[in-house]
């Protein structure tokens, strides 16, 4: 009797809260709604495609390695799976997306090179758009329609989301599905979410945690856990293997570390770009200190690691982009700050740009464009041109087998390959029972030669050998002297990224197999 009678009191209490926010809403002049939801996600949609066209650089090797990689291998037979899977650290939840894209392309027999090198990533771009829908959604409960549009802007305009938010990253599908709960979440508790409003409210804290919090959660946990057992064929608990790995014995730093304010100073900082201004007073003016309380948790949350990554804290990039377009809301509209009948009133009268929006936006778009099109199209995108014009060389026959003289997965696999022939790469497998023993890429690295020399005393030759510019320099002897000669030359970068500069991806083929 008692549990149901608290469960009656917090279903009354959380409908007190809707019908609150319905009264609001209703009271509140909003301005007018000229699109449809439809209208909104059709155009989001045909953008976020031709963006995903666009995206031809290699940005992290986790948008190859740990999702189209490891569904390409369930779904034809052959693939790799990293030192990951086989320590149980990553969930087959989100490479699972994958395979029926990849069956489908196989039964209409489209599993070209083109379309093997484009369709995850036009996959990614559907969700993407949903992603921008429901930001737009959740600007609009929070702020009104007006806000919402330049929220929208903000994130269409903004570098990085265009950089990064189509690609098959697993953190690009945590920021639609974050944008989604926060959207859902806004809807039916105005001004807060609905889990930290209901929890602060409940007489019982701990039943309303036991009661509603955990059911959700063990459901969740357990059906992934269920198809975690499904595709390991053991029981694995992927999130304590992947805490002990991450958090409790630190084995991320084996990936690099930075200072504990890089992304305060650094990280977020670029990944923001341009809107940063906009999105500190959008904070100051708006007031909504709940979302930018998330934003500082997750950022300070973060900075605790000592392995950061931009992708990490890509889900609360959105929230900081809302904030832009609430600060360029008030630039086209300063009663959007006012009180609600100065609002309509202003609006009203409102019927073009001021100077300083138009200035705005110019300004915006002019720092944005640039660096999303260059990153996009330019920098680092030699291990996708090299990785299309073998796959192209083997859909055709012409190669037997490859070696990736480079640091590892530095170029997408089997993937985009799509052939099922002998592949090797340098292993960079982290290796905690000893440390400061160099691993196979660091070696190569260290002394190409050498490794070369070894390599050839105890190895058969491939058919090709793929290499950076900055190895193949030192390299080019031994490779004429083993009859290899360079078959193809790919622009990579200008600057220097992690190691020296890989200025262009070459490719050698061996004389005997260039001939046939």
């Amino acid at each position: 009797m008692t549990v149901t009678s608290t469960s009656v009191t917090m279903r009354q209490r959380r409908q007190s809260y809707k019908d609150e926010y319905t009264k609001q809403t209703l009271e509140t002049p909003n301005f007018p709604k000229s699109v449809s939801d439809k209208q909104i996600f059709a155009f989001c949609l045909a953008f976020r495609m031709l963006n995903s066209l666009l995206v031809q650089s290699y940005f992290n090797p986790d948008e190859h390695w740990q999702g189209p990689e490891v569904a390409h291998r369930i779904a034809f037979g052959y693939g790799h799976l990293t030192w990951e899977w086989k320590q149980g650290i990553r969930s087959y939840f989100h490479p699972l997306i994958f395979l029926p894209l990849y069956k489908i392309l196989a039964l209409l027999h489209l599993d070209t090179p083109w379309f093997m090198m484009r369709a995850p990533r036009l996959l990614q771009s559907v969700f993407s758009a949903v992603g921008d829908l429901y930001l737009y959604k959740l600007s609009a409960v929070l702020f009104g329609d007006s806000v919402a549009k330049w929220a929208l802007f903000s994130q269409l305009s903004n570098w990085f989301m265009f950089y990064c938010f189509s690609r098959t990253l697993s953190n690009s599908l945590e920021t639609v599905l974050t944008l989604l709960v926060l959207s859902a979440q806004q809807v039916q508790s105005h001004g807060c979410m609905l889990v930290s409003l209901s929890f602060f409210n409940a007489r019982d804290k701990l039943k309303f945690v036991f009661l509603e919090v955990a059911p959700i959660g063990t459901l969740v946990l357990g059906l992934t856990c269920l198809l975690d057992r499904f595709m390991y064929g053991t029981w694995v608990l992927v999130p304590l293997n992947f805490l002990k790995f991450n958090f409790l014995s630190s084995g991320g730093d084996y990936y690099g570390t930075h200072k504990w304010h890089w992304y305060f100073t650094q990280g977020f900082t670029v990944m923001v770009f341009s809107h940063i201004p906009f999105c500190i007073a959008g904070i100051i003016y708006s007031k909504q200190w709940k979302f930018t309380g998330l934003l500082a948790w997750v950022l300070g949350f973060y900075s605790i690691l000592g392995h950061k990554e931009f992708r990490f804290v890509l889900p609360v990039l959105p929230i900081a982009l809302i904030f832009s377009g609430y600060s360029l809301a008030m630039i086209e509209d300063p009663s959007v700050s006012s009180p609600p009948h100065k609002e309509k009133e202003f609006s009203k009268k409102h019927n073009k740009y001021p100077p300083k929006m138009t200035a705005a936006i110019l300004f915006l778009l002019a720092t944005n464009i640039p660096m999303a099109l260059y990153m996009s199209l330019v920098h680092q995108r030699g291990p996708e041109d090299v990785m299309n014009h073998l796959a192209k060389e083997a859909f055709q026959g012409k190669v037997k087998s490859i070696l990736f003289l480079t640091p590892c997965h530095a170029t997408p696999y089997y993937s985009m390959l799509h052939r099922n022939l002998p592949m090797q790469f340098l292993d960079c497998t982290p290796s905690s029972e000893e440390k400061g023993v160099l691993d196979e890429s660091d070696r190569f690295m260290t002394d190409p030669v050498s490794f070369m020399s070894k390599f050839a005393n105890n190895s058969s030759f491939p058919s090709h050998i793929v290499l950076f510019e900055s190895e193949e320099q030192k390299l080019r002897s031994s490779l004429i002297s083993f009859d290899y000669r360079e078959e193809k030359r790919f622009f990579n970068a200008h600057f220097k990224v992690d190691r020296d500069l890989q200025a262009s991806v070459v490719v050698y083929v061996r004389i005997i197999y260039s001939l046939i």
